[in-house]
């Protein structure tokens, strides 16, 4: 004998409390939206500030008046910004030599040459250009591998010429890390490091726009990468 199945109707209380939770949750969902896009207008606005303030917590300046040598670090994408600043400290009288570090990579094909120069040969020539005799550049003769490894065959370079002060010229947002990699490397040495460089917008890019391009986010967010790597590593 089939059971015959008997639906009680819905009362008036149970629809209207229905009808409360149902309220209850779009405005809930109202509410989450208007903070999600609370803090996404938050972010639009402080966002270039904090990328700014990023930009410029790299940048780190080591004075040193005067100095044995001129030290310029190794850039195949921004050889000409630091040898233009290196030249610049040594028409100012700040070291009577420019010492080159060579990464071994090569540049394009010159024609003149019929061969593919070094960087470094290129950041000799752009030296000269600017008024530094060909007999005031001098080559470390060690491959850098890394800015950590280049330190150590500066240190080396700079031990083997009693050479004890090293004015060092890196780019802007590279210094941070090339100070704390050569005082790392040449502690205990007795040579004293002092660090500068060119303001960023040239070969690098200004702090206020570094994150409109893939470029900016490699030299400047990369940059904090690479820090957190050498703090651990060394």
């Amino acid at each position: 004998m089939a059971t015959e199945r008997i639906e009680v109707p819905a009362t008036p209380t149970s629809w209207f409390a229905n009808k409360a939770v149902k309220a209850q949750a779009k405005e809930r969902a109202k509410r989450r939206r208007r903070i999600l896009l609370v803090v996404v207008l938050c972010l639009g606005v402080l966002w270039p500030m904090f990328a700014w303030v990023g930009a410029h917590l790299l940048i780190v300046k080591s004075d040193l008046p005067a100095a044995d040598a001129i030290v310029v670090m190794s850039g195949s994408s921004t050889y000409l910004e630091r040898a233009d600043w290196a030249a610049r400290l040594y028409r100012e009288g700040r070291a009577p030599l420019v010492v080159l570090t060579n990464d071994s990579l090569i540049a394009g094909w010159d024609r003149k040459e019929e061969r593919n120069p070094y960087f470094y040969e290129l950041a000799a020539r752009e030296l000269q250009k600017r008024g530094v005799p060909e007999s005031k550049i001098q080559v470390v003769s060690d491959i850098a591998l890394g800015t950590y490894e280049e330190s150590l065959g500066v240190r080396d370079y700079a031990s083997a010429h009693q050479l004890k002060r090293l004015l060092v010229v890196t780019s802007a947002y590279h210094t941070r890390r090339t100070l704390w990699s050569l005082r790392h490397a040449c502690e205990g040495s007795g040579i004293e490091i002092g660090i500068d460089s060119p303001p960023p917008g040239w070969q690098t890019p200004a702090p206020s726009r570094w994150w409109w391009r893939r470029w900016g986010w490699k030299v400047v967010a990369g940059e904090y990468v690479k820090l957190i790597y050498y703090w651990m590593r060394y």
